[in-house]
């Protein structure tokens, strides 16, 4: 690991943390209610209390594990969680459209095409795996050095279904590490081979070939969609991939969907209605496939990473985040497109290739039940997303730089708004904070409401308050969100401490403290407005679905001009509609250009 990283992240002392509970609360709550959460605070907080005993054994769990939380929250959040990977779980994150519009240019255009993307990935493969454990060349955030454990976790992984909970299956760098790819097209999963027999990886030319030949093997679509199971409701997956692993056939055919490297998903192109509409379809389509009767038979949702390449020159990627997080995800794509306009100096040895193997199914009358019941319920699921993907090109982060503002409180600063403007409350809402700094570090929530954010929302459409307080007060609440991120990159925020001593109690045999059955931890942690920024060098957008029934999901990657957006919502919720929110917020950021920079 890299000299002067953090070998555990702190746990944050239990004062400071409940404090900052409070805090977090006041703006979200009624008097009455806070005065009753504040009572059951002080109660679990009380010296020699059960909140400092459960502390000390946190403590003790930090010095003797990598790090104190991570195993907890992945399980927690993820492994446990019985939600569809699709659209609940799994980001995708769409790209600019390439310069091809056919199948051909899809398998081998100059730029962008399946052969590229595979020849670039395979030589990002080759070298984080080919690196000595701990010596990849170190990220750092702040000055500070950041963990690097994820990079070689993202290829060759997979997760797998259980009735109660999901486990991670990691089959790269074993004895014999996997050389092969899945690649999926017309629902058919084919195990493409991606290193020849002297171990060197494959030519562009021979990918050219191979991508070919699977072509020439699955120009019709195949009856039974495989893929479609993986969407289901975890428990029903999980019973239906015991019952799937019953034959010797099907057990083939799965491994080596969970350990190849990664999977690429070949599309048809995605249906355009309208240029303002094909930006929103696109993200939707590598989020989810678009439906049954689309791609979604194209995927493998358990697959850690899924490249998806569309025959219209739509591209991106979807990835599971048990295994890995945004911002690794972003610099893999990074290094993709930088290397995407470098021709590939390797000549094609001259050896004969193998033919890709078509992965078969054997489906008897359960399987094939299964697959009815997934294809309805996921169309279902889809049809009840909205997402909304524009391109705010009025101004970018250079505006909130010229007026010295952070750039991203200033954007969660103006998503406060935006929501109050519509819902006439403020909500529940979170942002992402890395926690990498620290060894085995993932991520930690900062909590977007504040008592500062409040007053400049309360103030701000108040005609009686005049433009210097409404500035005064955008920058207190700016200031107030870069306090609570710096927080959080210290490892002191508050949602993991506090799901780590919940935890902690359940580990011990206790009953589940009254702090964390109060009404207002309930309220505090029903996530309504799920936010996000994966800052990018390219135009690409993230897309994700809200996390619970009556919220959204917003994602935003700030550029120095413009700002990409993508909105969520669940159409069954009346209260909630991603085109308003995302008109409100288009409106809201040029009313806090004006105020900054008043053209009268």
């Amino acid at each position: 690991f890299p000299p002067g990283l953090c070998e555990t992240g702190p746990v944050p002392p239990l004062a400071q943390t409940l404090q900052g509970y409070l805090q977090a609360l006041e703006p979200l709550l009624p008097p009455d209610e806070l005065a009753h959460t504040r009572r059951m605070v002080h109660e679990f907080g009380r010296p020699g209390g059960l909140g400092s005993q459960l502390q000390k054994r946190l403590d003790i769990r930090a010095k003797n594990t990598k790090n104190w939380i991570t195993d907890w929250w992945v399980q927690c959040s993820y492994l446990e969680n019985r939600e569809p990977l699709a659209v609940h779980s799994n980001p995708a994150i769409s790209l600019p459209r390439r310069d091809f519009n056919d199948w051909r240019s899809q398998l081998v255009g100059k730029y962008g095409s399946c052969a590229v993307l595979l020849s670039i990935t395979l030589l990002t493969v080759t070298v984080v795996w080919s690196c000595p454990r701990g010596q990849l060349p170190v990220e750092q955030l702040r000055g500070r050095p950041l963990c690097m454990e994820l990079y070689p976790l993202m290829f060759s992984s997979c997760r797998v279904p259980g009735p109660k909970h999901d486990s991670i299956a990691h089959y790269g760098r074993s004895r014999r590490s996997p050389t092969h790819i899945t690649v999926v097209r017309n629902y058919q999963f084919f195990q493409l081979e991606v290193y020849n027999s002297d171990g060197s990886r494959m030519t562009e030319s021979q990918i050219h070939s191979q991508l070919f030949r699977i072509r020439s093997q699955s120009w019709k679509t195949d009856k039974e969609p495989m893929g479609i199971l993986t969407s289901e409701h975890r428990h029903t997956w999980g019973a239906a991939y015991n019952r799937l692993l019953r034959d010797k056939i099907n057990r083939e055919s799965v491994r080596a969907i969970e350990t190849g490297l990664f999977s690429l998903c070949l599309d048809s192109p995605v249906m355009r209605i309208s240029d303002e509409k094909y930006a929103s379809r696109k993200a939707a389509q590598v989020l989810h496939g678009g439906g049954t009767f689309s791609n979604s038979g194209n995927r493998w949702f358990d697959k850690t990473l899924q490249f998806v390449v569309g025959e219209d020159g739509s591209w991106g990627l979807l990835y599971e985040q048990a295994t890995t997080e945004g911002v690794q995800v972003a610099t893999l794509l990074h290094h993709i497109l930088e290397y995407c306009e470098k021709p590939d100096p390797k000549r094609a040895p001259l050896i004969p290739l193998p033919m890709p193997k078509k992965l078969y199914f054997y489906i008897d009358k359960e399987i094939k039940r299964d697959i009815e019941l997934a294809k309805q319920n996921l169309d279902i699921l889809i049809n009840d997303l909205d997402v909304k993907v524009f391109n705010f090109k009025t101004f970018g982060k250079e505006l909130p730089k010229r007026n010295k503002l952070s750039p991203n409180a200033f954007i969660q600063v103006a998503l406060q708004l935006s929501y109050y403007r519509v819902h006439n409350e403020m909500c529940p809402s979170c942002d992402i904070a890395s926690q990498r700094m620290f060894r085995g570090g993932r991520t930690e929530y900062i909590r977007s409401p504040t008592k500062e954010a409040l007053a400049f929302v309360l103030a701000f459409d108040d005609a009686s308050v005049s433009r210097e307080v409404k500035l005064q007060l955008l920058r207190e609440a700016v200031e107030a969100y870069v306090a609570l991120t710096d927080l959080a990159l210290k490892g002191c925020g508050i949602d993991r401490h506090l799901l780590g001593l919940k935890l902690q109690a359940i580990e011990q045999g206790l009953s589940i403290p009254k702090i964390f059955m109060d009404t207002g931890y309930g309220y505090a942690t029903h996530w309504k407005l799920r936010t996000g920024q994966v800052p990018a060098n390219t135009d690409s957008v993230m897309c994700f679905g809200p996390l619970v029934p009556d919220g959204y999901a917003v994602c935003y990657n700030p550029q120095a001009d413009h700002v990409h957006f993508s909105v969520t919502a669940f159409n069954c919720c009346e209260e909630t509609n991603a085109e308003t929110l995302a008109q409100t917020v288009q409106k809201t950021l040029c009313d806090l250009q004006e105020l900054l920079e008043p053209t009268v």
